[in-house]
């Protein structure tokens, strides 16, 4: 299994025995051996070889990602280098804005994607199993006929106001973006990352400047700031919302946010007192 996993995320990577190597730390020699099977890495190595390619140790050990249905497996790595074998040369990559990531899905009897729904209360949990399909399986899951059939959708409950108009408890349905670069600034997108968890906010693409992306609210009163391309695990542009909250007619967007933060300040000096 290891050693499956190690020749075909290698491939998906489009790196070379010789990158891979360098880039584990270890001899080129065995990484050939890994991947016909005449070596078993050290712990130290397997940890290392999940890193780098974005996957758990688990995932690394147990799930065959050649035959993996269900699931995309999506990344980008460095040309070969100059001067490598014949047998050493990697399939061309995949595009993509990052590390190998694995994007998993779910189907409908008539094989057909499904949008999975992420509620609040699964914010946390996604973080653990957005790419482990059995996890997936067990969420709410819908579709909607007017979503273009490119490309994967999948829903995300947002919570607090940062986004006013859009009103904490909104659904917003976004579809997965596998080349981060391409990301447009002002795009309003769910940032899913190790750091911050899942957020709704507008991306202004730094990936080429400072390999991070910047983050702004709509509401005024939210300071954008800035979060590392290293963090970010996925990013689905939104293309649709779903609420149960009319918006407020005849008010600005800086109306409502002020008429919040002054609800908000009412509310604190009542614990106050």
């Amino acid at each position: 299994m290891i050693n499956t996993n190690l020749k075909f995320c290698r491939r998906e990577l489009a790196l070379t025995q010789a990158q891979m190597a360098d880039k584990l730390g270890i001899k080129r020699s065995l990484v050939g051996a890994y991947e016909e099977g005449r070596a078993e890495p050290r712990l130290a190595t397997l940890v290392n070889m999940a890193r780098l390619f974005g996957i758990t140790l688990d995932q690394l050990v147990t799930t065959d990602f050649s035959k993996k249905k269900n699931a995309k497996i999506i990344g980008t790595a460095p040309a070969p280098e100059a001067g490598a074998e014949a047998d050493d040369q990697p399939e061309p990559p995949t595009p993509a804005g990052g590390k190998l990531r694995v994007l998993a899905f779910t189907v409908d009897q008539d094989q057909n994607e499904n949008i999975e729904l992420v509620p609040q209360k699964a914010a946390a949990g996604y973080l653990n199993g957005y790419a482990d399909r059995e996890y997936l399986e067990v969420l709410p899951k819908f579709r909607l006929p007017m979503l273009s059939n490119t490309g994967t959708y999948r829903a995300f409950e947002i919570a607090g106001d940062s986004m006013l108009p859009i009103a904490s408890g909104t659904v917003i349905v976004g579809r997965y973006v596998e080349d981060w670069a391409s990301i447009k600034d002002g795009t309003p997108c769910i940032v899913v990352s190790s750091r911050d968890g899942i957020v709704f906010k507008r991306v202004f693409n730094k990936m080429r400047s400072g390999a991070m992306f910047v983050l702004h609210s709509d509401n005024p009163h939210f300071t954008p700031y800035d979060v590392k391309v290293d963090d970010v695990l996925e990013i689905w542009e939104a293309k649709s919302y779903i609420s149960s909250t009319f918006p407020i007619a005849e008010l600005s967007l800086e109306r409502v946010a002020s008429l919040v933060l002054d609800l908000q300040q009412q509310v604190a000096l009542l614990k106050k007192a």
